[in-house]
């Protein structure tokens, strides 16, 4: 099989699925990049698995068969993906060709050499049968699918990712839950001392079996890479997600993600969100998170806590910072604050993450005690409710 491309199509594609290579194959074959160059279609598919994620793309290529490999199966055969990848990154701009053929010293052509050849190079590689390469997971077109504007997905996935656990030992939690509304799509991310919870309108959206609700929990790794496949699309691109029992697939053009779902039930976040509060606080969220970061510098010196004192009397906002032995800041600014004047302490990190999250020039802060969930919220804008659980202050 030949194939002739040019080196930015090649790389580009060779970076995208090889995201999916385990840095420890299990098997050999895992550590290998499928490539399949079809004659009819003249385009040539990438796929690379871990057995966990998926990640398969194709683009357009001058693709012939040559007399040595006419049959199928010599029409595809796996490459060692990291050093493909690290040598077609490397090439200059221009024409790129690449052919293989069985190895005769292999037996019965379960061994493949492969040449590509540029304007001024030319590397061999010793590749591997795709008889064993595993399928990527297929999930029946009768099953439940979505269609939805790249835009919903990306918001959804932005503001909720940040969010998720990154203990091993809670896996439902490793990823971010997504649920079908009758009119926005809902993510949700947690860590046990946070949530994130989004609602991306999708008027664009489409479920082909209404009689299903869609209930997915996707791991974070696998919903990361969807989020640099969206980065290359438009806002109004429309993805396909496709799920059953095990799999779930998201389907752009030419580009398909696979993910296995997350076992286990989602907590029921909805019932920790306090549904009224006594104290209300109003703040721009760039100032906000400017000071964070200023008092941050010394909070990290210590430890991650910063206080949070509401006077409502003066309507100002102030943040402090005291590590002994080290240091204290004291950053100040005006609020519009109702209900009595409080001092309530958080995790400056998860403060921050969540002001980066909500997107919009003014926020709303809403509590009821230093001991009870605060509710952080966009002020116009995307539909998001940030609840992050206060650290008890000291006597």
């Amino acid at each position: 099989m030949k194939l002739v491309c040019s080196q930015s199509d090649l790389s580009t594609n060779l970076s995208l699925v090889s995201r999916a290579v385990p840095s420890r194959p299990t098997h050999p074959v895992l550590g290998n990049v499928l490539l399949a160059g079809s004659e009819e279609t003249q385009r040539v598919n990438l796929t690379a698995f871990d057995l966990s994620l998926g990640i398969q793309t194709s683009f357009a290529a001058q693709v012939e068969a040559t007399q040595q490999v006419a049959d199928t199966e010599s029409s595809t055969l796996t490459l060692p993906a990291k050093l493909l990848n690290d040598i077609v990154s490397r090439l200059p701009e221009g024409e790129i060709t690449l052919w293989w053929e069985a190895d005769e010293a292999e037996e019965e052509g379960q061994g493949f050499s492969a040449t590509l050849t540029s304007a001024s190079g030319h590397y061999q590689f010793k590749g591997m049968s795709a008889q064993d390469f595993p399928d990527l997971p297929v999930i029946a077109t009768g099953e439940e699918a979505l269609t939805l504007p790249v835009e919903a997905l990306s918001q959804g996935l932005g503001s909720t990712l940040f969010a998720v656990s990154t203990d091993e030992t809670k896996q439902v939690l490793t990823g971010v839950h997504i649920t079908q509304t009758d009119e926005a799509l809902e993510f949700a991310g947690t860590d046990g001392h946070r949530l994130a919870v989004v609602q991306a309108q999708s008027e664009n959206s489409e479920l082909s079996n209404q009689n299903s609700e869609l209930a997915v929990t996707i791991p974070a790794r696998a919903l990361r890479e969807l989020e640099r496949i969206l980065g290359t699309r438009t806002h109004s691109d429309l993805v396909a997600l496709r799920w059953d029992e095990g799999q779930v697939t998201f389907e752009l053009g030419d580009q398909r993600l696979t993910s296995r779902k997350l076992e286990g039930d989602y907590p029921t976040y909805q019932q920790l969100i306090p549904s009224q509060f006594s104290r209300q606080m109003s703040v721009e969220r760039r100032r906000l998170l400017s000071s964070l970061e200023l008092v941050a510098v010394l909070a990290d010196q210590k430890n991650s806590i910063v206080k949070f004192s509401l006077d409502s009397d003066n309507q100002q906002l102030s943040l402090s910072v005291d590590a002994p032995d080290v240091g204290s800041a004291k950053e100040s600014m005006p609020a519009q604050i109702t209900g009595e004047s409080t001092d309530i302490a958080f995790n400056v990190k998860y403060l921050m993450d969540g002001l980066k999250a909500l997107k919009a020039n003014d926020i709303q802060m809403q509590l009821n005690s230093g001991t009870q969930p605060v509710i952080f919220t966009p002020l116009g804008g995307l539909k998001m409710t940030y609840l992050v659980m206060p650290v008890q202050l000291r006597s």
